[in-house]
């Protein structure tokens, strides 16, 4: 019997490492689509453009998945090129979307992933689903017009709309904060620019992640948006005081007034229980732990 196939866009980028992994583990069929060239003859993956709507339509009519993880996105709310969130995350997934949609073979699933950057500074205390969302930057408000867009294709597809919350692990890219931070203890740096020490963040492991997008799809709530989250919050102070504890190392922080965002969100903090509902009991390591495992990578 076949095994069942899975694409994944975006599958070269740090998510996609980790739910390529999980979803081999098992039993899918991994595919793939990204713009990075593939490495030596690996037959599944393809280099596509998002933007690139005949390309991409090809693409899926050759491989015609079963399930589809969309993960391919400008993901550095840092980022200048305010241009390339709307194109990349808005217009590519519209063109991926509509590329499945006019397939011979639909797929089963369809999840998306959006950003709890969506909710923006909303409201204090912890965020549902039903919590209306007030982006605060050109990337939450990308990922919130993707959404409903995407509310254009469901009943043509069974989308589901995940809104992952701040995740970390080994292979994330030094541009984003954890990273950094680890980065510094690894080399027992001197010292460190941060911005705000006080703001809030929901972590979760990205393995732990990617279990719960293989999991999703394995349930399918399509026309769903769920959280996810591990419903625990942690300041970037206490983040510090960790890693110190970790790596028996003291840095000199620094606070640099240019990395203090002026529409900085203040408490990003998850209410996992629309997940744990759907997918039943899911475990996400304490940040500590994954503190420790990004530590020790080589």
């Amino acid at each position: 019997m076949a095994k069942p196939k899975a694409l994944i866009t975006g599958i070269m980028g740090f998510t996609g490492h980790y739910v390529a992994a999980e979803l081999r583990a098992h039993g899918w069929d991994v595919w793939g689509v990204g713009s990075q060239q593939p490495g030596p003859a690996d037959s599944h993956y393809h280099c596509v453009d998002l933007l690139d709507a005949s390309g991409l339509s090809v693409v899926v009519a050759d491989m015609q998945p079963d399930v589809v993880v969309h993960l391919a996105a400008i993901a550095f709310v840092g980022r200048g090129d305010t241009d390339a969130f709307y194109r990349v995350n808005l217009l590519g997934t519209r063109n991926l979307l509509a590329a499945l949609a006019g397939a011979q073979h639909k797929p089963g699933c369809v999840l998306l992933a959006s950003s709890a950057n969506v909710y923006g500074n909303a409201t204090d205390g912890v965020l549902t689903e039903a919590t209306s969302p007030n982006p605060a930057n050109d990337y939450a408000v990308s990922k919130l017009a993707m959404e409903y867009m995407a509310r254009l294709w469901m009943d043509k597809l069974p989308i589901v709309i995940a809104r992952p919350f701040n995740y970390t692990g080994v292979g994330q890219r030094e541009d984003f904060l954890l990273p950094k931070m680890v980065a510094h203890f690894r080399s027992r740096a001197a010292a460190i620019q941060l911005g705000n020490l006080d703001v809030w963040r929901d972590f979760s492991d990205v393995r732990a992640v990617a279990q719960a997008y293989r999991r999703l799809l394995q349930v399918c709530p399509a026309g769903d948006t769920v959280n996810v989250c591990s419903g625990r919050t942690h300041s970037l102070r206490e983040v510090l005081h960790m890693m110190e504890r970790i790596s028996g190392h003291t840095l000199d922080v620094q606070v640099n007034p240019a990395f203090v965002r002026a529409n900085e969100v203040r408490s990003l903090s998850g209410n996992p229980d629309k997940l744990l509902s759907l997918i039943g009991d899911w475990q996400v390591p304490a940040l500590e732990v994954t503190l420790r495992w990004m530590l020790e990578a080589a």
